[in-house]
């Protein structure tokens, strides 16, 4: 069971006046390096289905794509059918468009292909960023970019090798989630913690 929320902690800007489960992704996960290949493709999904809407509501719908998505499990997302995917677009616990659940089948096959030209997911994707994660020191929210070198880079790559919903706003958005880079506000309480983790 996870500890209490503190209130009086300084959060980033995007987390304040949010719900205790927004409060927890901040806390607990963002920003916390991901080197787990079922992690990342969990992130890869979820980023993609974001697309053009708030993280707030994906985050309240997670649980939702864990029941959909087969608990993230990219070999068996890779599997689904035709028949599968009609079934999901009834779900009404995710967000039911269809160019982003077929997008995530895709995905989940494109991912597979990559686990197995690098021996991982994860072996891939952080070479983008050498290894490591840049940790940015940001002051105001203003600040924070959208892309950057390393996501442009990313996405492109990821494109040519025909994923899908992976712009280099989502893969920034993405990289941010598993830790590729730090991007937690320097008076964030979590700035310093998630620096510490490689």
């Amino acid at each position: 069971m996870s500890a209490v929320i503190d209130p009086k902690l300084t959060r980033c800007h995007w987390v304040r006046g949010g719900n205790e489960l927004y409060h927890r992704y901040h806390d607990e996960e963002w920003g916390v390096p991901v080197r787990d290949d079922r992690k990342q493709f969990e992130f890869l999904t979820l980023e993609s289905a974001q697309a053009g809407l708030s993280w707030s509501t994906i985050l309240n719908k997670r649980e939702g794509y864990r029941r959909a998505f087969a608990d993230f499990d990219p070999e068996k997302v890779a599997r689904f059918t035709a028949k599968r995917i009609e079934r999901i677009l009834t779900d009404a616990s995710i967000v039911r468009n269809r160019l982003k659940v077929t997008a995530a089948v895709n995905n989940a096959r494109k991912f597979l292909e990559v686990q197995e030209e690098f021996n991982g997911f994860a072996n891939y994707i952080w070479r983008f960023v050498e290894g490591r994660p840049i940790q940015n020191r940001w002051r105001a929210s203003k600040e924070v970019p959208a892309t950057s070198p390393e996501s442009d880079a990313l996405s492109k790559d990821l494109k040519g090798r025909g994923f899908k919903f992976v712009g280099s706003t989502i893969i920034y958005a993405h990289m941010q989630a598993t830790g590729m880079v730090n991007d937690h506000l320097l008076d964030c309480f979590r700035h310093k913690q998630v620096a510490k983790l490689r």
